[in-house]
């Protein structure tokens, strides 16, 4: 059965003032997964009312009583492990393995945010006046966007929304038109249930063809005073511009195009392992998987045959299979553009070493190529799918060289037994990630996640994800006498 659902504003389920509603299509079978709300400028504006109305009361909760929801629904969303991995499958084709990572990680991510509510520093300052106190402090922006994708829906959406909420913050949030339930709603759902106020979360859901006059009237609004957004770098650039326009800061994590650099002295069979792992969880479709793996030229004809042979044998196909390793691409004009970039790749000289047949159900099996030169257009643009690359290096130099052969900057790794080689070469990479005999694909909650140059900046996580959801204001106290003035 179709599953039905509105609008969250101000603690209540409501439909969206046009009366309109969108369908939320099945990643894999391709028919309706449910239907939601679609939401319009007005409803975003209702949606913003509902959460400045609620800040005061918000940030005056005592912390024992916010870390309090925050525990509870880390343990109500774990409790929902199975009905997480049924509405990942179902609505963006998550195989099951990732779905529960996901669920476990979205309820650690809470649970780090319970810590943050108490966490926001400041520090006492000195100061010429005589007996004044000057201090540094942490407060709340006030009512915080949060716009997040589809991909790694429980992981994203808990993290656009935790931390902006535990430091004080009231969220106004729009998930991704290709997971409105899973990237929102589920999330919303399990933080109401666990006791959070009516309007200090507000969820607004919309048709695709209405997400540019969504997010424009939700960035636009006065009252919104920090944006973040997880996605794509095109639609980044226009979010960070808007935000600019308004003079709004904003905390942008953007794509990448993620090298594995794999030294002359790795484990190659561990390599290999990191190289499959990174390059094809959930289908290759996050922003950290490996579009590009560098090895050196000395091992690269062995790395690349261990490489290709394991994944040829990688399962695909349907996501509700415990067995799939590669489900499908989030739509069928996700898995075409795939096709396209292997094809062009093909026509221009590259070598399929494993998968690039076209299957059914938007799905594409893992794809290996070699050969690849900069004329195809998938050696500069990020792939974000089933495919990805070898390309061999002439010594470390020359691995540095082709990683950072690129706009991008999240994230990477480096593959060596010789610690002194990969610490010094992950040294030089640039990018706002790496990891030393690991791949590229981590993410824990209280570490300072996001890139640099094309991928975006602002960070999430820790310490420095309540930096950038507080702003720092200059408080002086005359403790005792009167401050002298000249006239």
């Amino acid at each position: 059965m179709s599953i039905s659902r509105g609008l969250l504003i101000g603690g209540k389920d409501v439909p969206a003032l046009s009366g309109r509603t969108t369908q939320d299509i099945n990643a894999y079978t391709g028919q309706a997964h449910a239907t939601v709300a679609a939401a319009g400028p007005e409803d975003v504006t209702a949606a913003v009312d509902a959460a400045s109305a609620s800040l005061d009361d918000w940030m005056a909760m005592p912390p024992t009583a916010r870390r309090r929801i925050f525990l509870k629904a880390a343990d109500l969303l774990e409790s929902r492990m199975e009905e997480g991995v049924a509405l990942m499958a179902g609505e963006v084709g998550g195989v099951r393995g990732w779905a529960q990572f996901n669920t476990m990680l979205a309820a650690n991510i809470l649970r780090e945010a319970s810590g943050a509510i108490t966490q926001s520093k400041g520090e006492v300052l000195a100061s010429d006046t005589p007996g004044a106190y000057s201090l540094a402090v942490r407060q709340p922006f006030g009512v915080v966007a949060a716009l997040s994708p589809w991909n790694a829906p429980f992981i994203l959406g808990m993290r656009a929304l935790a931390i902006p909420l535990a430091v004080g913050n009231t969220v106004v949030f729009k998930p991704s038109e290709d997971a409105p339930l899973s990237c929102g709603l589920f999330l919303a759902d399990t933080l109401v249930e666990a006791g959070l106020p009516p309007g200090v979360l507000n969820v607004v859901t919309n048709a695709p063809e209405d997400a540019a006059d969504v997010v424009s009237t939700l960035i636009a609004d006065r009252r919104v005073r920090c944006v973040n957004f997880t996605g794509s770098t095109e639609v980044g650039r226009k979010i960070g511009v808007q935000a600019a326009q308004h003079l709004k800061p904003a905390i942008l994590e953007l794509g990448g195009k993620n090298s594995l650099v794999v030294l002359k002295d790795a484990d190659i069979e561990y390599a290999v392992d990191a190289a499959t792992f990174g390059s094809y969880m959930n289908a290759g479709q996050i922003c950290m998987s490996i579009d590009r793996v560098i090895v050196d030229a000395s091992i690269a004809e062995e790395f690349t045959d261990r490489f290709a042979a394991k994944v040829a044998e990688l399962p695909h196909g349907d996501p509700t299979d415990p067995h799939t390793v590669v489900g499908p691409a989030v739509n069928d004009r996700s898995a075409q553009r795939q096709y396209a970039l292997i094809q062009d790749a093909v026509d221009k000289g590259a070598t399929v070493r494993a998968g690039g047949q076209t299957l059914e159900h938007a799905v594409v099996p893992a794809t290996l190529l070699t050969d690849t030169t900069p004329e195809m257009t998938l050696y500069d643009n990020e792939i974000f799918g089933a495919v990805t690359t070898v390309l061999p290096a002439d010594g470390n130099f020359h691995a540095i060289h082709l990683a950072n052969d690129t706009h991008y900057g999240l994230t990477a790794g480096v593959i060596s037994e010789n610690l002194h080689d990969g610490i010094e070469v992950a040294r030089r990479l640039r990018t706002g990630i790496v990891h030393v005999n690991d791949q590229t694909v981590a993410d824990e909650p209280q570490a300072p996640f996001g890139g640099i140059q094309d991928s975006g900046y602002g960070k999430f996580g820790g310490q420095a994800g309540i930096d950038s959801f507080t702003e720092l204001r200059w408080v002086t106290v005359q403790q005792h006498g009167h401050a002298k003035y000249p006239f």
